[in-house]
Formats: structure tokens, C-alpha cells, sequence
């Protein structure tokens, strides 16, 4: 009899601590901006392809996470995505021919904007946009051209 009641208390309290840490971690990877509008500068990317990046993904300079991507949209006119990315204000001294790429996150993690510098003395602004761009590498993509280039390489 006491070592029924000790498993239920002990089962009853694991899932407590479960579920306080399933709201812990809910409330942090929903809330707002990492910064306020006053800390911080948009600016906008152009993408033909932005693979799985979503809202709320890094942006980062030599491995450092300098802002976050907050709205992803599709133009309709130049058929293309629209990424707008928000930077913290201490880093106001990106170079205006500075390039983005898609990039991912180990083999098969999440996607996050990659900046790097370009040598212009004229920085970027607020509401300005990134004219260099690189498209996510979608690797399903890949797979398919490697298939359809191995089995014309088997037939000849």
C-alpha cells in the first residue's frame, strides 16, 4: 500500500514538472522581438527560393546573432520572397553591398539569414534592402538532380 501511494505521488509529480516545463518553454519561444522598434533597423531581402526559414529565425554576421527575420512574404509581381529582417542598432555599420544567403544549421537543422560584409564605406539603413542574395539549398532538390544525372550516366 505504501509503495503504491509513493509511485502515484512520484508519477503525479513528474508529469506536474513536465507540464511546468512545456509552459516554460512556450512562453520563451513565443514571445516578441528580442528588441524594442527604438533599439533597432529593418531591412528588407529578396530570395527566389527561402526553403523552411520562418519568422523569428537568426540573422547572423561571423557567427554572431546580430538581429531576426520577422516577416516573410511573397511578391506576386517579381514572383519572388520578400524576407524583412530586423537588426539591433549596435550594429548599424553593415556595408550596403553586404550579401545574404539562406543558410542551415548543421545537415539537417534549422535555416537562419547569413550576412557577410562587402567593402562599401556607405552603410545600410533603416527600410533599405540587401541587393546581393543567395537562395536557401533545398536538398530535395539536389537529390533529384543527382538522381536524374546518375541514371543518364547508366544509359549511355
Amino acid at each position: 500500500m505504501q509503495q503504491t501511494r509513493a509511485t502515484e505521488f512520484g508519477t503525479g509529480l513528474f508529469t506536474l514538472l513536465g507540464i511546468a516545463a512545456l509552459f516554460f518553454l512556450v512562453t520563451q519561444t513565443t514571445t516578441g522581438n528580442d528588441f524594442s522598434d527604438d533599439e533597432a533597423f529593418q531591412i528588407t531581402a529578396r530570395f527566389q527560393n527561402v526553403g523552411s526559414l520562418k519568422p523569428r529565425a537568426p540573422v547572423s554576421m561571423a557567427g554572431v546573432t546580430i538581429g531576426r527575420v520577422t516577416e516573410i512574404e511573397f511578391d506576386p509581381v517579381m514572383l519572388d520572397a520578400v524576407v524583412t529582417i530586423v537588426i539591433e542598432n549596435r550594429y548599424d555599420q553593415l556595408p550596403d553591398d553586404s550579401d545574404a544567403s539562406i543558410l542551415t544549421a548543421g545537415l539537417l537543422g534549422s535555416q537562419y539569414v547569413g550576412l557577410q560584409p562587402g567593402g562599401s564605406d556607405i552603410y545600410l539603413a533603416d527600410g533599405d534592402e540587401i541587393l546581393f542574395t543567395q537562395s536557401a539549398v533545398v536538398l530535395e532538390n539536389l537529390i533529384g538532380k543527382f538522381l536524374v544525372n546518375r541514371d543518364s550516366d547508366d544509359t549511355e
